[in-house]
């Protein structure tokens, strides 16, 4: 057992936010924690970790129980460099691997198999065992292991404090993977990660010998890690084998089977209550009538399972259809900031497709379709009749000042308040959030306005950029279900692969300062690039070793050459030990004339004085010789 959390609750002045929550973190486990925004998953989280207190209950934790957590805004704050800050994990290791090399140099001064010796030596095993056990000898291969898959291979010197939010977050992921904790916990983890890194640290964190406790989005990634899937729904925790697939299949198997739980019970419940009611005043049937009533008294009833809470609903409908060939582009060039992002870009959208466009962070994915929505570049031509919709991911175009009604009724004027009520409801944008003002809404309540202005704008070619941000799990897949249904042409830019892969038909990639189309679905795609880069591995390593093949056989060397470098070392050898010697009865030299009996015999001391001067000439030729010879 790491964290119980035995009848937690937890509220903010009268409001409840969580309650009778019961659920224990053992070693080694991967749980996910899902529910609705708002619901009080972070809450949870500073809970188990101590950073609050609940109301009532208990929080016990393993004694001495080393804890990583990664804040969704927790960024890394060093005035160190990257390398630095990551090597800084180390320290006790590498102050130990200080400590060795100064032994080593002690032994070598030594009297062998004298007491300093001893205690050197058994000091150097002490230190051998620490060095071992932290697998110290491979600190760099560790480090460079995680910065690179994290996508910081070309930062090592960049000074922490000089990153912006997102790359500190990362780094702070960084340094908790080297740390190795015993629980991690996650708190939207994926955010600010591009695709490769997210397959990356998949891939790492189900080696990771600690528990992790994630909150995560990411349904891909939950999939990939998570092996028990916690709910919070309604201030109350659920616990499900499983990943997020499975926790979907068994939350419906488990309504299912509680709701003819109750139907059965309540069905009992009348039959006992009618057999008393027909039963109880005849003298006959008293007795049994009196015994059912016990029963009913004795019974533990039922609650009626609450049914799962709606999801939002959109509708994407269009008025008319553009011409087949919706959107072309040739010889198209971008650039950012003094960057070239990319050259000659060539691809074509017809009517109805679904594309995604991926890449990793920084290659301009964002930029390519706010240059395509304006629509003023010559190498970029739209088909006839096309309207496009575009939602921004920083959803600029809101005025914070509006209400949420205004918003959409200032936008499009021609719908009754009784059709923009209803498709703000829809969005399940309460009547309580419509009169509130923009500014005051939630990520993920701005997030469903946009879409329901994009909703009112009856598009027939949809540009979207990041749009499942903000968005929880069940808005996120309503979204899907309303894209999916739409009959008109999708262009779209996300980090959500789960999105992805259930809606793109053909994908566009930026990379390396170049534009590729690939007429697949995306688990075909990333199948490929994987692949190519396995390849690529592959090949680079046979140079290496055929490098390393070659440096051999140019180190070969013949029997005279051989010969003639081991005359060298033994010349090397005779004149470290002729100086080591001279140096040592120079010193005693110095030694001796300093005493007052030798300085009183003035023969006794010009004798001393002519050997001192002597060696001190015989130790500068040995010294230039020396020198030679290395």
């Amino acid at each position: 057992m790491l964290i119980t959390l035995e009848n937690v609750r937890f509220g903010y002045d009268d409001k409840i936010i969580l309650e009778n929550i019961n659920f224990t973190v053992s070693e080694g486990e991967r749980i996910g924690l899902i529910g609705p925004n708002g619901e009080g998953k972070t809450t949870l989280i500073k809970l188990m970790t101590g950073a609050l207190l609940p109301d009532e209950g208990r929080v016990l934790k393993k004694s001495g129980l080393k804890l990583g957590i990664l804040e969704q805004n927790g960024g890394l704050e060093s005035d160190r460099t990257v390398y630095d800050e990551m090597r800084s994990v180390f320290r006790p290791v590498l102050r130990a691997m200080d400590e060795q090399r100064e032994i080593e140099s002690r032994m070598a001064h030594a009297e062998y198999g004298g007491e300093e010796y001893r205690q050197l030596s058994s000091r150097y095993e002490q230190l051998s065992r620490a060095i071992d056990a932290a697998d110290g000898y491979n600190i760099d291969v560790r480090i460079k292991t995680v910065l690179n898959g994290m996508g910081f291979a070309a930062m090592y010197e960049q000074i922490v404090s000089t990153m912006s939010g997102g790359e500190k977050t990362r780094l702070k992921l960084c340094r908790l993977l080297l740390e190795q904790p015993e629980i991690l916990f996650l708190d939207e983890p994926t955010n600010h990660l591009d695709v490769n890194t997210l397959f990356w640290l998949e891939d790492y964190l189900k080696d990771y010998r600690g528990a992790i406790f994630t909150v995560s989005h990411d349904r891909y990634f939950l999939d990939a890690i998570v092996t028990k899937t916690l709910e919070l729904e309604n201030r109350k925790v659920a616990a499900f084998r499983g990943n997020y697939s499975k926790y979907k299949v068994l939350k419906a198997e488990k309504y299912e089977h509680d709701l003819k739980e109750y139907e059965k019970q309540q069905e009992e419940i009348a039959a006992l209550k009618d057999y008393v009611a027909r039963n109880i005043v005849r003298a006959t049937t008293a007795k049994s009538a009196q015994s059912r009533v016990k029963k009913l008294e004795n019974m533990e009833l039922l609650e009626k399972p609450l049914p799962p809470p709606q999801p939002p609903r959109f509708v994407f409908e269009t008025t008319e259809k553009c011409e087949e060939a919706a959107l072309s582009v040739h010889g198209l060039s971008l650039s950012a900031g003094g960057k070239t992002l990319f050259d000659g870009a060539e691809f074509a959208i017809r009517r109805g497709e679904k594309v995604a466009i991926v890449g990793e962070n920084g290659t301009g994915k964002s930029t390519l379709i706010r240059e395509l929505v304006k629509g003023h570049n010559p190498a970029v031509k739209r088909g006839r009749f096309v309207k496009m919709g575009y939602y921004d991911q920083e959803n600029a175009d809101l005025n914070p000042e509006e209400t949420v009604l205004g918003a959409l009724w200032h936008k499009h004027t021609a719908l009754s308040q009784t059709q923009a009520r209803s498709m703000l409801a829809q969005a399940k944008l309460s009547a309580e959030d419509i009169d509130k003002k923009v500014r005051s809404l939630s990520g993920g309540e701005r997030a469903k306005l946009a879409l329901v202005l994009l909703e009112a704008e009856k598009a027939n070619f949809l540009v979207l950029d990041e749009p499942t941000n903000h968005l929880d799990l069940q808005a996120r897949e309503a979204l899907e279900e309303a894209l999916k249904a739409f009959d008109g042409t999708l262009l779209f830019v996300s980090h959500d692969r789960y999105f992805i892969q259930n809606l793109a038909d053909k994908i566009i990639e930026i990379d390396a300062k170049k534009v590729n189309t690939f007429a697949e679905k995306y688990d075909e795609y990333t199948a490929a690039k994987k692949a190519a880069r396995e390849r690529e591995e592959q090949a680079a390593k046979a140079v290496k070793e055929e490098a390393r093949a070659q440096a051999g056989a140019a180190s070969y060397r013949s029997k005279a050459e051989r010969a003639q470098e081991a005359k060298k070392k033994q010349q090397i050898k005779q004149t470290e030990e002729k100086i080591s010697a001279f140096e040592a009865e120079a010193a005693a030299l110095t030694e001796e004339i300093a005493r007052p009996e030798v300085a009183a015999d003035y023969k006794l001391l010009s004798e001393k004085c002519a050997r001192l001067d002597a060696l001190h000439s015989e130790l500068d030729k040995l010294y230039e010789e020396y020198e030679k010879l290395i």
